[in-house]
């Protein structure tokens, strides 16, 4: 099988894929400054990689594939291949989005607003592009950091950036006016790749096993022993991908009932499965949902 060169995402996505990679099976040593982590697995070299650049780099087959968000392929108005979508983040396991912010005193009520005015971002090219197409004439300026401190200090009239919870915008005395697209990230392949088979069975394979474990984080596995008479009422109330797994217990009239349900209903689910005659409740964490 043919070697792919992967692009790991270098900043604040950094910690949170190693980690998604550690829990798909593939461990990633990145040593102090080296921009080429060790990798347990003889077909994949990793490159540490600007998110912000790394569709570029994919696109021009510097890489075989990377992870890097949705905003800034995007950005760079780049022609890959998408071969997974994938949410996770430092924060939370929700898509970010990009949104309009103004101070909360701000006479500023719409996007419509802002005709005449001064824009700051990181997203210049899409934010001028969404303003284009809305046929609103506004004037967007690069930011190199501290977006929301340029608009508290009237260095622009409004802002446009990326938020999970929007704590960071509320906690500068800003508000959102408007959202302009959701992201996430993304598994990304250049077309050559793509089209070499080799190389897109391996891609293939990364991005089932990251799907695969995200979809892990999200469920868990409940078993437990339940009494024949009280079978049928508690199987009722059992969510699971197919059907709950019913065993016989060893010469006995109970039964060993197994399925996956979704992590957050684990804490109304549980007494409602004791009060319908369920006992030795077990809940254990999946590593992998395939």
């Amino acid at each position: 099988m043919k070697r792919i060169k992967l692009g790991i995402p270098k900043g604040s996505l950094q910690n949170a894929t190693i980690a998604l990679f550690k829990r798909s099976g593939w461990s990633i040593d990145v040593n102090g400054r080296s921009y080429f982590p060790e990798i347990n697995d003889p077909f994949i070299e990793c490159a540490i990689c600007r998110a912000q650049e790394m569709s570029r780099y994919v696109e021009g087959g510097t890489m075989d594939a990377g992870l890097t968000g949705k905003d800034w392929i995007a950005e760079n108005n780049s022609d890959i291949h998408v071969a997974a979508d994938l949410i996770y983040s430092k924060v939370s396991s929700r898509p970010a989005r990009w949104v309009l912010a103004v101070p909360f005193d701000s006479e500023i009520k719409t996007i419509g607003d802002l005709r005449g005015k001064l824009v700051a971002t990181e997203l210049v090219q899409f934010t001028k592009k969404y303003f284009s197409e809305h046929g609103i004439d506004v004037k967007v300026e690069f930011s190199w950091g501290a977006t929301e401190a340029k608009v508290v200090s009237g260095l622009a009239d409004a802002i446009v950036e990326v938020t999970e919870t929007e704590s960071t915008i509320k906690a500068h005395g800003l508000r959102v006016v408007h959202e302009l697209m959701k992201t996430n990230t993304q598994l990304i392949v250049n077309h050559d790749s793509w089209k070499d088979t080799e190389k897109r069975e391996k891609i293939e394979q990364i991005a089932l096993l990251l799907q695969g474990a995200l979809l892990g984080e999200k469920l868990v596995g409940l078993k437990m022993n339940v009494p024949n008479r009280c079978l049928e009422r508690v199987v009722a109330v059992l969510p699971s991908l197919n059907a709950p797994t019913v065993a016989p217990l060893y010469q006995s009239d109970w039964f060993s009932v197994e399925t996956v349900v979704d992590s957050n209903t684990v804490r109304d689910l549980i007494p409602e499965l004791l009060k319908r005659g369920a006992e030795g409740i077990i809940e254990y964490p999946l590593n992998k949902v395939v």
